[in-house]
C-alpha cells in the first residue's frame, strides 16, 4: 500500500512540474506574440512617419523619393521579406540623414520640432522592441530544447519561434538632434 501511495505522488509531481512547464511554455509563445505585435507597431509608426516626412516637401526630390519608397515597401512587405524591407529603410534614413543639416531643414519645417522628435523616438524604439521580441524568442527556443519538453512534446505542433533580424542602426544626424535637445524624443 505504501508503494502504491509513493508511485502516485510521484506521478503526482512529475505531471504538477510537465503542467507547470507546458504553462511556462505557453506563456513565453504569449509573450513572443505580444513583443511582435509591439515591434509590428513601432516598425509600422517608423515608416508612417518617414512617408509623411518624404512627402512632405523638405527634402530635395531624390531624398524624398528613397525615403518614401523605402518607407512604402517596408509597409506593404510580405512576412518573408519584412526583415529586408525593415532594413533597407533604416539605410535609407541614414543616407538622407547622414548629416545634421536634413535634419535642420526638418526642424525649420512648418511643426517640423515635432516631427523631428517624432522621427527619434520611432527611430530609437525599433531596436528596444526588437530586442524585446528576440529575447522571448531566445528564452522560448532555449526551453523548447529542453529534454522533457522535446520527450512529452509540451511544445505541441507550434512552430519554432524566429528571430526578427534587421539592420535598426539609426542615422547619427537623429541620434545627435536628440542629445542636442536632451534627448526628449525618446521618452514619449
Amino acid at each position: 500500500m505504501t508503494t502504491l501511495i509513493w508511485t502516485a505522488a510521484v506521478l503526482f509531481l512529475i505531471g504538477v512540474y510537465l503542467s507547470w512547464t507546458a504553462g511556462r511554455l505557453d506563456r513565453l509563445h504569449a509573450r513572443i506574440d505580444a513583443a511582435r505585435a509591439a515591434l509590428d507597431a513601432q516598425l509600422l509608426r517608423r515608416a508612417s512617419i518617414t512617408q509623411e516626412l518624404a512627402t512632405a516637401g523638405v527634402f530635395d526630390p531624390a531624398a524624398s523619393m528613397v525615403l518614401y519608397q523605402a518607407a512604402h515597401a517596408a509597409r506593404l512587405a510580405e512576412d518573408e521579406h519584412r526583415e529586408v524591407a525593415e532594413s533597407e529603410l533604416s539605410q535609407a534614413l541614414r543616407a538622407v540623414f547622414a548629416d545634421g543639416a536634413q535634419v535642420e531643414a526638418v526642424r525649420r519645417a512648418p511643426g517640423g520640432e515635432a516631427t523631428a522628435e517624432e522621427l527619434t523616438a520611432a527611430v530609437r524604439r525599433v531596436p528596444m522592441a526588437r530586442r524585446f521580441h528576440n529575447d522571448a524568442v531566445r528564452a522560448a527556443r532555449a526551453l523548447r530544447r529542453h529534454r522533457t519538453v522535446r520527450w512529452f512534446r509540451l511544445a505541441g505542433h507550434a512552430a519554432s519561434p524566429l528571430a526578427f533580424e534587421m539592420d535598426d542602426e539609426p542615422p547619427r544626424a537623429l541620434d545627435a538632434h536628440a542629445a542636442g535637445a536632451g534627448g526628449g524624443g525618446a521618452g514619449h
